[in-house]
């Protein structure tokens, strides 16, 4: 079992954090390597001509890493609202189709096909949580549905955001393929923790930022592109997008045809020394731990928590259907007013969302955060 890494991190030993899934706190290795960014942009012309190129390949070798795939299909950029927004430009949905989201998942893989519906003459079918969580069979009955209009790709988040419940992705990816339906994951609440092999499970596109359960800095996020796509055009024109449009050139635009790969994909702007490098760091250590080893440990924290927790006014989901490393709490009467706010006065830190408490503990907790937690709660929640 993989023990509590807390000692990497800057976390006082007063402080319980459990909110990963909002944002985690990073390593004491990411911070250095942001230090060492931002003191190397203050003095430029010690940069090597090929420390760029270098930080741009190690990052994109950590992010493809991380789900299996070749580094040339994946693409530097932004966010996961950026990938997906490349992936609707790619992937234009005939009239009469349908786009399949999940209830309240969250904006990212939804906005952007809610924005483009209307214009283009197609539907973004809902797909309703049922009782149990079990969103895998939800998506497998709608996709199934006889008589419905013919899908032209479900976009969906890995582990549900408010409720942490995760989905099957292999018998969902299957079903879509045999419609000729294309696949969407938004990995953002599972890459790092949840297996997603891209080979294995041949998705058309997955996006995922590295803010969360990677350990890294804002702004930085990775799109996996699957060779089938990868001739289409990007969302942004760029000039290392194209074979030979070089500053250093004497003629400029030598040669304007595509980059081959998903590297034409890469955001314009991607000269992000500080936040690249922190970003590769922090993948770099997921990767040393191994998602399984790490989602056996935050299972452990979860169920003994889920354990401590269970009776009264609150509901768990079942293990078969949840996330190991987010636990989401039900409330019979509601959650308590001001119940993330009396936790976080005792340097307890989780999250509201959707009417549930949203607990989610990362590499950096340990038993003793548990207790703590279960502790404070049954004193907050004293019907439990």
């Amino acid at each position: 079992m993989l023990a509590s890494q807390r000692v990497l991190f800057d976390i006082p030993d007063e402080v319980c954090f459990l909110n990963a899934a909002s944002y985690s706190p990073q390593p004491l290795a990411v911070l250095e390597a942001g230090r060492k960014g931002v003191a190397r942009k203050g003095r430029p012309w010690l940069i090597d001509q090929a420390f760029a190129s270098e930080q741009y390949e190690r990052a994109r070798g950590a992010a493809a890493g991380l789900i299996n795939a070749d580094p040339e299909d994946v693409a530097l950029v932004s966010s996961v609202g950026y990938g997906v927004a490349t992936a609707a430009k790619i992937s234009p949905v005939p009239p009469g189709s349908r786009v399949i989201v999940l209830q309240d998942d969250h904006s990212s893989p939804v906005l952007e096909w809610m924005t483009r519906a209307d214009e283009s003459e197609f539907a973004v079918e809902t797909v309703q949580r049922s009782g149990d969580g079990d969103w895998t069979a939800a998506l497998l009955s709608a996709i199934e549905r006889p008589g419905a209009a013919p899908i032209a790709i479900a976009s969906i988040s890995s582990v549900h955001w408010s409720d942490g419940c995760v989905i099957d992705i292999e018998p969902v990816a299957l079903a879509l393929r045999a419609r000729g339906a294309l696949l969407l994951v938004d990995a953002t609440q599972g890459a790092g923790v949840i297996d997603l092999d891209v080979r294995k499970l041949d998705p058309d596109f997955v996006v995922f930022p590295t803010y969360k359960w990677l350990l890294g800095p804002y702004g930085r996020a990775f799109l996996y592109i699957a060779k089938r796509h990868q001739a289409a055009t990007p969302l942004e024109q760029t000039s290392y997008g194209r074979r030979a449009v070089r500053a250093e050139q004497q003629v400029y635009f030598t040669d304007t045809g595509y980059v081959s790969g998903a590297r034409r994909f890469d955001m314009g702007e991607r000269d992000h020394f500080i936040s690249m490098e922190m970003a590769a760091v922090g993948m770099d250590m997921i990767a040393g731990w191994g998602t399984q080893a790490i989602a056996a440990r935050l299972a452990e924290l979860t169920g003994r928590m889920a354990d401590g927790l269970r009776g009264g006014n609150v509901s768990v989901v079942d293990a078969r259907v949840r996330a190991p490393h987010i636990l989401s709490l039900s409330f019979r009467d509601g959650m308590p007013k001001d119940l993330v706010e009396r936790l976080a006065a005792e340097k307890i830190f989780v999250a509201s969302r959707l009417g549930r408490l949203r607990i989610s503990p990362h590499v950096y907790n340990d038993e003793g955060d548990i207790e703590r937690f279960l502790k404070a709660f049954k004193k907050q929640v004293p019907s439990l």
